[in-house]
């Protein structure tokens, strides 16, 4: 009984390593890149059907200057992030779906770390060449994050992320997913950039 015991116990422990491994290598299968960033709004304002400084009314700037002048402009965003499982969806063993326990991201605007997050729950991302946007919910206070800048920097630096022709360029993630396995949460041995429309 003893030595059964001791051979199952062998036996789980190699499961177990050899399904830690099988996480990492699905984890890093994983690509991801910066799809798009919506819904910009800055003290409440929209600035998505934006181009240039002249479309904001007056009214609009009234609220802004005040803003700016108390020192809090707070801005909300959502930033879509892509991610890809390109696996193969057959009886391979290496076929895996993956589940995204914690996705903890800084993100960085113009090279200047501004906030810290995480997604809300676990995101599930099936095999086979899918993929799916994880939507990231971005609040910050801007002023406070650029206290260097003017309030009509700010804004230009915003229509050019948030407007019209918004670009996500000026954008990145730094990111260590977890990924949610049956022996647990296993994390990313280190992080990993995401940026502007292609696949890290």
């Amino acid at each position: 009984m003893k030595k059964l015991f001791i051979v199952l116990i062998l036996v789980s422990l190699t499961i177990v390593s050899c399904s830690v491994i099988k996480s990492f290598e699905n984890l890093a299968r994983l690509k991801y890149k910066i799809d798009s960033a919506t819904d910009y709004r800055i003290l409440g304002i929209n600035i998505s059907g934006k181009r240039s400084l002249k479309d904001f009314t007056s009214v609009e700037m009234l609220k802004l200057t005040a803003g700016f002048i108390k020192g809090t402009l707070p801005l909300n965003f959502t930033l879509n992030i892509e991610a890809k499982n390109p696996g193969q969806y057959d009886n391979s063993i290496d076929t895996k779906d993956i589940t995204l326990a914690k996705f903890p991201y800084k993100l960085f605007l113009n090279d200047k770390e501004i906030i810290q997050g995480d997604i809300e729950k676990p995101v599930y991302i099936p095999a086979g060449g899918s993929s799916i946007i994880i939507p990231l919910r971005v609040e910050f206070d801007i002023v406070k994050s650029f206290k260097e800048k003017s309030l009509d920097d700010i804004l230009l630096l915003l229509l050019q992320a948030g407007g019209v022709s918004g670009s996500t360029s000026n954008i990145k993630l730094k990111v260590k997913p977890a990924l949610g396995t049956p022996v647990g949460i296993i994390p990313y041995p280190d992080e990993i950039t995401i940026a502007d429309k292609t696949f890290n």
